[in-house]
């Protein structure tokens, strides 16, 4: 993302503007006041939780007299990993050093080691990388932000589970490091959406067996019917999230959504002619992982009485 050119309230009046044409001129909408001292000459680019917050952020570092590293949150924006309910009102700023943290209005500064290769430059701004980033979200916010944003980071290809698991000895003595060891454990790369990620999570705690993710599924013709969110080998159960076929990767593109629709409607009649039970389930069931089992359960017990045919293959970790 491209950082936005802001104005401070010295270069404003050294231009010849008073601070009353200051005032008026974000009274009128003509420009807009970021943070104390700092303007942007211009109505608001980005109207998202994530554009006012790199507006935020940019504004914050330039008034700063040391320059800072952005992490935590901040830095999730700059790598473009989605925040999902982590608040944005804030900017989260790490100094490489043992004590001086403290939480302003809009600025959350955090005192820790930061390695020099825990720095990387965004937008000619110093940021955590993505490895520092998840663990310190990790060790900070709880397991289910963790394994999102773990998640989410592994599938866009920003870290690897090796790199998480050498920051995450680093950090062994820092607090939140036994929480961010659970959370890293559970990581895979495979999630492809937030939904995917909580699914994950509710299967576990709903004493399911662990799925294959992104598996394959193919006909005795060698012949592949797709790609599947969860297989239960098992139990001869095959678990879509949400339903919403529109958003499957292999079937967007050119169609249009009854394309798609009828699409999804054959795979999913193939699925079931393989002797596979498919079973469905939304943003609702996530919030109960017990009626969640119950509804796979009750898949099982139809595939137990079916013959399955063809074969299937794991996809493999990122």
């Amino acid at each position: 993302m491209d950082a936005p050119h802001l104005i401070s309230r010295r270069q404003a009046l050294a231009s010849g503007l008073s601070d009353r044409e200051l005032q008026r001129r974000c009274e009128s909408g003509q420009w807009r006041r970021i943070r104390p001292g700092r303007y942007l000459d211009a109505p608001e680019p980005d109207p998202t939780p994530e554009g006012r917050h790199v507006l935020l952020a940019v504004a914050t570092c330039d008034a700063m007299s040391v320059e800072p590293v952005l992490s935590h949150c901040s830095a999730l924006v700059f790598h473009g990993i989605p925040t999902w309910t982590i608040p944005l009102d804030r900017v989260h700023l790490t100094h490489s050093r043992t004590n001086g943290g403290r939480i302003h209005k809009q600025l959350v500064v955090h005192a820790a080691h930061l390695e020099p290769d825990e720095i990387t430059i965004v937008n000619d701004l110093r940021v955590t990388t993505p490895p520092r980033t998840v663990l310190d979200i990790a060790r900070s916010m709880d397991f289910e932000q963790a394994v999102v944003i773990g998640d989410n980071a592994l599938h866009l290809g920003l870290t690897t589970t090796n790199e998480l698991r050498e920051h995450l000895e680093r950090a062994r003595q820092r607090r939140g490091a036994r929480k961010a060891a659970h959370a890293i454990a559970f990581l895979d790369g495979r999630s492809e959406s937030i939904g995917e990620s909580l699914s994950r999570i509710a299967i576990q705690r709903g004493g399911l067996p662990a799925p294959e993710l992104q598996a394959r599924v193919f006909t005795d013709a060698e012949i592949c019917v797709g790609r599947v969110d969860f297989l239960f080998a098992e139990l001869g159960v095959i678990g879509e999230f949400d339903g919403a076929v529109e958003c499957r990767s292999e079937l967007r593109g050119v169609h249009l959504p009854e394309q798609v629709v009828t699409a999804e409607k054959n795979r999913e009649e193939q699925l079931r002619s393989l002797g596979w039970t498919v079973v469905r389930w939304s943003w609702t069931d996530l919030d109960d992982p017990t009626r969640l089992a119950r509804k796979v359960h009750a898949a099982a017990a139809i595939a137990a009485r079916t013959r399955r045919s063809g074969r299937w293959i794991p996809s493999p970790k990122p």
